[in-house]
């Protein structure tokens, strides 16, 4: 959203079985057709425009078994790759979201991908699983998609405590400048936003989080000029 509030032309990919990122848009759901469709049934990706410069491919249910569906699939890791190369000249950024898991839908994203994005609460449990993102990047970049980089680490959630701090630390040590320097502070709008069917940008336009995300996307923006 602040990326299509500057202009940019956005295309949000739902690859999410829970549907948050779908609903937050379209307070839809049950879309007649999902990237499920796509994925599984070879059909056209069902891109819905959702506000200005911002368009969605929305998640459904049946995401919970595209696994399952998608296994017996010939070249079933570069099926998104497929169905988006006719709509890359489209946009300027392309952003999916994954499922928390690292099954055939996330490899999916990461084939697809030029970019990944990990976006990290500074706590104790989240740091254990960077070690096996590590490992599938590095499967991916070696096997079917050498361009695949880690582009950018931040922390949401932050709240300054020494916690927080120790953790930063630690990501920072192992990420070096790849870690960005906005920090999304613990923001009450943030968390009432998605019942609202709007960004944080619309619904609280002065609160931290619409600040500290226009910063991160400012810093995004940055680093890619920069490159």
């Amino acid at each position: 959203a602040g990326l299509a509030i500057l202009g940019k032309h956005v295309l949000l990919i739902d690859l999410d079985a829970q549907q948050n990122l779908s609903f937050t848009q379209t307070k839809n759901e049950d879309p007649e057709t999902s990237v499920y469709d796509s994925l599984v049934k070879d059909m056209p990706l069902p891109i819905v425009n959702v506000r200005e410069n911002l368009d969605l491919v929305p998640a459904s249910l049946e995401l919970a078994r595209a696994e399952i569906d998608m296994a017996t699939k010939i070249a079933r890791e570069g099926i998104l790759k497929s169905l988006l190369e006719e709509h890359l000249d489209k946009y300027d950024y392309v952003l999916i979201d994954c499922p928390p898991s690292l099954g055939i839908v996330t490899t999916n994203a990461l084939v697809a991908s030029d970019e990944l994005f990990i976006p990290l609460t500074a706590e104790a449990l989240p740091l254990k699983g960077l070690t096996m993102l590590d490992d599938v990047v590095n499967e991916v970049r070696k096997r079917v998609n050498p361009k695949l980089e880690i582009g950018a680490v931040f922390f949401t959630r932050f709240n300054n405590r020494k916690l927080n701090k120790e953790v930063v630390t630690m990501v920072a040590n192992r990420y070096g400048d790849k870690v960005l320097n906005t920090k999304i502070r613990e923001n009450i709008s943030l968390a009432e936003m998605p019942l609202s069917g709007q960004s944080i940008f619309e619904y609280d336009p002065k609160s931290n989080g619409a600040t500290d995300y226009m910063a991160l996307v400012n810093e995004l923006i940055a680093k890619n000029r920069n490159r």
